[in-house]
């Protein structure tokens, strides 16, 4: 009898293989025989999950963003009763993938995030993304403060958020001045509430 395959855990699995391929080397380092070869599965395998490269990349980055989402969920779900400046904080902490722990996960969201420059299959996948991050702060803003205009501040602490990971990424801040510049920013904002 043929072994029945899991083709959803085995997407899976690939897109792991493509964002560590992705850490070390680049999205220009992944090809589909290192992501077989790292997968430890067969090129065939590879093919019947994904019909071109760009099709495997766009699952890999959908798969990055739902595990950040997943993250940001569960954090949010761990104190049900904290405030809508909590929850903003933590979705921020989160998001901006400066801990030790996310530094591999950072470079592969912005190998991804330049590679979207030039694919539209990707910046369509971002989009989608980022709207979300949007309204999410958008609407936590609101309820945390008395700005009149929180879809502004969540564009503005949203793109905070991502440079914020560049800078850390590329030396410029250390992790720990990268979350000083956000609290600061969000202190700032709290500064709107009213009383």
């Amino acid at each position: 009898m043929p072994k029945q395959v899991d083709h959803e855990s085995r997407r899976r699995q690939i897109a792991e293989a493509v964002c560590r391929l992705a850490d070390e080397h680049g999205l220009e380092g992944v090809t589909l025989r290192d992501v077989a070869a790292r997968a430890d599965v067969s090129m065939g395998a590879v093919q019947r999950c994904f019909r071109t490269k760009e099709e495997m990349l766009v699952f890999a980055l959908g798969h990055i963003g739902a595990r950040i989402s997943a993250r940001v969920a569960a954090r949010l779900a761990e104190s049900p009763a904290q405030s809508a400046r909590t929850a903003l904080g933590h979705a921020t902490t989160e998001i901006s993938l400066l801990r030790p722990e996310h530094r591999a996960e950072a470079r592969v969201w912005l190998a991804f995030v330049a590679q979207a420059a030039v694919s539209p299959a990707l910046a369509g996948i971002l989009r989608d993304n980022y709207t979300g991050l949007h309204s999410l702060f958008t609407r936590l803003i609101s309820e945390a403060t008395a700005t009149p205009d929180a879809e502004r501040e969540a564009r503005t602490l949203l793109a905070l958020t991502d440079g914020l990971t560049t800078h850390v990424l590329i030396g410029h801040l250390t992790p720990e001045a990268a979350l000083d510049a956000l609290d600061s920013h969000l202190a700032r904002l709290w500064g709107d509430v009213a009383v």
